[in-house]
């Protein structure tokens, strides 16, 4: 693999970049300033394309030259390294029950290949992980950590966890070198804390139980630091407007505001944990700025919270995504962060494993959510069946890989590539760098390392090649990608 290193140097070069997104997302309001870049000499592209064989496959190298003039009629993208934005905290998917039982019952052969293809740098190179505080639909089974009725927390235990979501995550984690960000998020509280006496099908925590589910959170970082999964932070509430036929809870923002200032945040510092990010909200972009509102603008909540996390499911009601909606509340909120918390294809059929659109969807909401000052990027579930399960409310779905239970191998869809077009080549501290498209029909984000090394991403949604010219200040280099394909510079 080609990497070009590019050094620094003294006061005086100005260097302009081109690069963008479709909706050219509003950059945030006041861009940090880098230290300006020498004379760039080359950039290795790799490209994943509908219709080939191209998967992250390096298809060339360019030699930067002198930059004129662009013309209307010309296709450039323009990135501009003086002007960079928020710091990546990393980018990955979820270790849930339904990805570490399927693990499981995978050969050991296959069990490597697939820590690799998403924790190595010669996979794709995750270095984010989000699970579950007990259940979600996403396994085999409804269950909590504690007996029924245990306010106390008495019984408290994760003994459950040992069985296939420990032992995946510890492999994880070793597979990414022995560090990997990892939070956590709570699909339900117990039955007897609720409303509706159940965790399935919404409902509400009671406020009687309020202190007790605190505690619960607490109980469950200490017990997975204790197995040596260090906890980063954590979500108040999975989807919390949303009655689901599965493990589910609703939290107005004016309840979640209140538990997170009077109970969850509190109590997290009482028991030395102060230090765990907490993110609100974790759904859908639609509501978000009313979320942020309400929290935010609360001081004795905001002090609590890290960031607002979310999903992409709004476009079940008809609306493309709300991508707009995030620019919005970190331009209201800019000391906050974004955290895309989850997403997935859903409706699994295996007849769409090769779906090219479903990979389309991560790199169209990737590009646009970091353009819009998205700090970090988290898929769903890592690992499915070939029934897209397990799930036990049949609520099946698609994961960037599937085994197939009857050969035991395992399933590439697209999605994969097209995350790994961001995750293999921007690392935790990268800076996002100002980058636009003069064309709709091309899409770009860029992101410069700390170690100096930069990496444009452009997206070629439309069913013809297209022939542009990426700018990095006042050089440029002559490119092309092909119909329905996604592009990696590094330079």
């Amino acid at each position: 693999m080609i990497q070009n290193k590019i050094a620094f140097v003294a006061w005086g070069l100005g260097l302009l970049v081109s690069c963008s997104t479709p909706q050219s997302p509003v950059e945030e309001a006041v861009p940090e300033t880098i230290q300006p870049i020498k004379e760039l000499s080359t950039a290795t592209i790799y490209t994943t394309a509908r219709g080939t064989d191209l998967r992250l496959t390096q298809t060339g190298t360019k030699t930067f030259g002198p930059g004129e003039q662009p013309l209307e009629t010309q296709i450039s993208v323009f990135v501009n390294p003086d002007k960079t934005f928020q710091e990546l905290v990393g980018i990955g998917g979820a270790v849930t029950d339904a990805s570490a039982e399927v693990f499981a019952g995978l050969s050991a052969d296959k069990q490597e290949e697939l820590l690799s293809a998403y924790y190595s740098q010669e996979g794709i190179g995750y270095s984010l992980l989000r699970t579950t505080i007990h259940s979600s639909d996403f396994g085999s089974g409804s269950y909590t950590y504690i007996e029924e009725g245990d306010t106390a927390l008495a019984t408290f235990s994760i003994e459950h966890d040992r069985a296939y979501r420990l032992p995946m995550i510890k492999r994880a984690i070793t597979e990414a070198g022995g560090s990997l960000l990892t939070y956590v998020s709570p699909w339900s509280p117990p039955a007897f804390m609720k409303t509706t006496g159940r965790m399935l099908q919404g409902g509400s925590l009671l406020p009687e139980f309020a202190p007790a589910w605190a505690r619960y959170y607490a109980k469950f970082i200490k017990a997975y630091e204790a197995e040596e999964v260090p906890i980063w932070g954590l979500t108040i509430q999975n989807e919390p407007m949303a009655t689901q036929t599965w493990e589910s809870c609703i939290y107005t923002a004016e309840q979640e505001r209140d538990f997170l200032k009077n109970h969850l945040g509190p109590t997290l510092a009482s028991e030395g944990l102060g230090d765990k990010n907490i993110i609100v909200w974790d759904h859908n972009r639609d509501l978000i700025t009313q979320r942020a509102n309400t929290i935010f603008g609360d001081p004795e909540a905001a002090k609590y919270a890290w960031g607002i996390g979310f999903h992409w499911y709004e476009t079940w009601t008809g609306s493309e995504p709300n991508f707009e909606n995030l620019r919005r509340v970190k331009e209201s909120y800019p000391d906050k962060q974004l955290m895309f918390t989850e997403g997935c294809n859903e409706k699994f059929d295996p007849a769409k494993y090769q779906y090219w659109p479903n990979a389309e969807r991560y790199g169209k909401s990737m590009i646009n959510d970091f353009n819009r000052g998205t700090a970090g990027w988290t898929d769903w579930n890592i690992l499915l069946d070939d029934k897209g399960g397990p799930n036990h409310v049949g609520n099946f779905c698609f994961a960037p890989i599937h085994a197939d239970s009857q050969t035991g191998d395992l399933i590439y869809t697209p999605s994969y590539y097209y995350i790994g077009h961001f995750s293999k080549y921007i690392k935790p501290g990268a800076k996002r760098v100002s980058t636009v498209a003069s064309r709709t029909s091309l899409m770009a984000t860029t992101f410069v390392n700390e170690d100096g090394s930069y990496a444009t991403v452009v997206m070629n949604e439309t069913d013809e090649a297209i022939d542009y010219q990426c700018f990095v200040g006042t050089q440029v280099i002559e490119a092309s990608i092909p119909a329905r394909a996604i592009q990696t510079l590094r330079y």
